[in-house]
């Protein structure tokens, strides 16, 4: 009963509030200030107090009158050595003996365990539900809390009715999206005209390994134009070139009101030392944060536990160039981990920091933190040191308690404590609904609006994502870094499908790209990233040359004669009777030795040097040899040039993991009426080979100019990309690639574990 009464009133509540907000002729909101405790009659004092203090986690720098705190002479900066502060270390070493206490649980039962304890568990359900949201994360979620209690969009630019945006590391886009829809239904911002640019870690980059990418591109292949990945196409932000190429890529914008940075790596494996792990990252964000915001504009920095050396000075630094310093834990934010957002207000401008700021530029990289201290211990004020210590005391404390209290709850909950932890969950997500206004927005007005049918369903529903899958416990991930990479395929999730084997079966907007030599193929946007790290771990194996690895005899190795003759069959096309006895050519790359001088009634087979395997120092690249890829399409364009309609072609292909041989296969299926693939692929042939049946000669001719130019760029840089990726990874070309893919590294990895 109790329960039904605090939802009536709740609705009753919500429309009053809602003929208030229509009736205010564009006030600014601001009700994330007030408190709701007209909303929760119905609850006894200590509920409302557990709930609305989940929203209250903030801490504030106090500034003294004496303007003490102000940045230090930059000769003295990054000039000193590190020095630990005891307290403060204190506090890590305590946090990390309670956090040990986690290392025996299974990380997927734990997470299943924190996610029922977590109060604010069903608040994305609810967002999602309730506002029609775009991308409705944690961190959409997040990000739309920390806008309704910081008055965060500046008061200039709301007035001026121009907001512009800068996002640093944003993938998958949730902080944009959320920006978007906090501006299309607040009175005060629903007429703004915002610009907004982001920078990550370029998914399809296929170096960029997939612990520091996310691979979720549902927003990116919507906007690519929005999106920053500089001069040598990563996107990697910690690169000084990178820096000053994206403060030219905003240039268009009159001013930079708001700079989000959310970045982190994975440091599952290493736990203790996030802080350190993460130091020159939020030291490169802070950077391009104060080289990009215009005066008066504002910064979101997500950072962790704030006990090292790094990170005091780094706030220090936001102290002396922000009005205002905030230290916030979004209730939204699992209260397990020690995640933190610093948010500052009211930016002094660079022109107050320009020394300063010059020499951290010149200074600007991977290693920024692991060098010299940005501030000798000495140069900071007493003042601050303390104050920066009840802000980790108290974040400290939320953290433990909640660890602890997990811990309590994981032995065993009674009936009586899940139904009021479930009851807390549901009057939170309400709570949610109403401090933050939350509003539904059609679908019209999100940000990939215009383009949501080829990409956002297609690209990404199709696409596996790539992330390192966590199982078992910390302990036991551990013991599996001892073990040889054989080991590790045995015990992981992919086991059963390598032993097992199984074979299952625009133009002129195109743009080369291109970009430095690729080290290694570490990540690809039409691959599982879990058989591809396997695989390449595998090849690290000095011991093996899989150029050489001999075929298994349990193997369903496709016959030669058999794929000629399926060729012989699709090559016959209903019609007349003159057309079906016309004579078909089939062009084969490769040895007639290993395909045999095969004859058919109606196909003329002719053989042709197939592409040269990369070499063995080559061995991470993959289909991303230069060499390799510059064989591979002048094989295409003999094929297309030579052809005539109607003809056939049987392509060895030793994989398509990079965006240029994905092209080039797209390529082909414009050009021939049918493209499948055989792996395994007949015995002395490595990869997979495309059947490609139909010859179109008009297709052919409009692709042809295309790949000449891309074969002349090729003589210069390497090249990246021809196709753009919204038409890369569009309709059933994305599966055939990943099914294709998959069964090469699923058959190459079966091949190595034999020998």
């Amino acid at each position: 009963m109790c329960v039904c009464v605090f939802f009536l009133k709740t609705i009753v509540v919500v429309f009053q509030q809602v003929r208030r907000m229509s009736s205010s002729n564009g006030t600014r909101r601001k009700v994330s200030k007030l408190h709701h405790f007209n909303n929760m009659v119905a609850l006894d004092q200590d509920t409302q107090t557990e709930i609305l203090s989940l929203f209250k986690k903030v801490r504030t720098y106090v500034k003294p009158s004496s303007g003490e705190w102000c940045i230090p002479d930059p000769n003295a900066a990054l000039r000193h050595s590190a020095e630990e502060h005891c307290r403060l270390q204190d506090l890590k070493v305590l946090l990390n003996d309670v956090k040990n206490q986690l290392s025996d649980k299974n990380v997927q039962v734990w997470h299943q365990h924190t996610n029922s304890t977590n109060r604010a568990g069903k608040v994305i359900a609810t967002v999602r539900s309730a506002a029609n949201a775009e991308i409705c994360t944690q961190a959409w979620c997040k990000f739309y809390e920390i806008l309704g209690t910081f008055d965060l969009l500046p008061e200039e630019a709301l007035q001026n009715g121009e907001l512009n945006t800068v996002h640093l590391c944003e993938a998958p886009g949730a902080f944009i999206t959320s920006l978007n829809h906090y501006i299309k239904t607040s009175d005060s911002t629903r007429y703004c005209d915002w610009s907004w640019a982001a920078n990550t870690l370029n998914p399809y980059h296929e170096a960029n390994g997939g612990s520091t990418t996310i691979a979720d591109d549902r927003l990116i292949a919507n906007t690519l134009p929005w999106w920053f990945f500089g001069s040598d196409n990563t996107g990697n932000i910690m690169l000084q070139k990178h820096l000053l190429e994206l403060q030219a890529f905003v240039a268009n914008m009159r001013r930079v009101d708001l700079v989000t940075a959310d970045g982190s790596f994975d440091c599952q494996e290493n736990p203790d030392e996030q802080e350190a792990l993460v130091a020159s990252l939020h030291y490169c964000e802070v950077t391009a944060a104060l080289l990009l915001l215009s005066p008066g504009g504002s910064f979101v920095l997500k950072m962790f536990t704030l006990y090292e050396h790094t990170s005091v000075c780094l706030l220090y630094l936001l102290n002396c160039c922000f009005h205002s310093v905030n230290v916030f834990k979004p209730a939204t934010s699992k209260a397990g981990n020690s995640e933190v957002y610093v948010i500052c207000l009211n930016y002094d401008g660079k022109e107050a920091v320009r020394p300063l700021l010059s020499k951290l530029i010149r200074n600007y990289g991977p290693h920024m933190a692991d060098r010299e201290t940005l501030f000798p211990k000495s140069l900071l004020p007493e003042s601050f040191l303390k104050q920066h210590e009840e802000v980790s005391s108290y974040f400290h404390a939320l953290q433990v308690r909640t660890i602890t209290e997990n811990l309590q709850l994981f032995k065993g909950m009674s009936a009586e404590q899940k139904q009021h932890l479930d009851y807390i969950r549901d009057c939170t997500a309400q709570e949610y609904l109403q401090r933050f206004q939350v509003s539904f927005l059609p679908r019209s007005r999100w940000v990939s609006r215009n383009t949501v049918s080829p990409a956002c369903c297609s690209i990404s529903a199709g696409r596996p994502l790539g992330q390192k899958k966590q199982t078992g416990s910390f302990n036991e991930r551990r013991e599996l870094q001892t073990l040889s990479w054989r080991e590790r395929i045995e015990r992981g999730c992919h086991a059963t499908e390598i032993k097992r084997h199984r074979v299952e079966f625009l133009v002129d907007s195109w743009y080369v790209i291109v970009g430095a030599a690729l080290p290694a193929v570490r990540n690809s946007a039409v691959c599982d990233g879990g058989l591809l790290n396997h695989l390449n771990e595998a090849l690290m194996d000095t011991r093996l040359d899989w150029t050489l690895t001999p075929p298994c005899a349990s193997c369903s190795v496709a016959f030669a004669a058999s794929i000629l003759s399926e060729v012989a069959g699709l090559c016959v096309y209903p019609g007349s009777s003159e057309e079906k006895k016309k004579q078909r050519q089939c062009l084969v790359f490769g040895s007639s030795h290993v395909w045999g001088e095969n004859q058919h009634e109606n196909l003329a087979i002719t053989f042709s040097a197939e592409p040269c395997l990369p070499q063995r120092g080559c061995v991470l690249l993959h289909d991303g040899e230069p060499l390799y890829q510059q064989q591979l399409l002048a094989c295409v364009v003999s094929s297309l040039q030579t052809l005539n309609s109607g003809d056939a072609l049987l392509l060895p292909m030793l994989s398509a993991l990079t965006r240029v041989t994905a092209a080039i296969v797209l390529c082909l299926h414009v050009c021939f009426r049918s493209v499948t693939f055989r792996c395994p692929p007949p015995s002395g042939v490595v990869g997979s080979v495309l059947v490609c049946v139909g010859f179109c000669a008009e297709a052919a001719a409009r692709i042809l100019p295309v790949l000449t130019n891309v074969q002349d760029s090729m003589g210069q840089l390497q090249v990246m990309q021809f196709v753009p990726m919204d038409e890369l990874l569009t309709g059933g070309l994305t599966e055939f690639l990943l099914t294709m893919n998959s069964e090469i590294l699923k058959q190459r990895l079966h091949l190595l574990m034999q020998s």
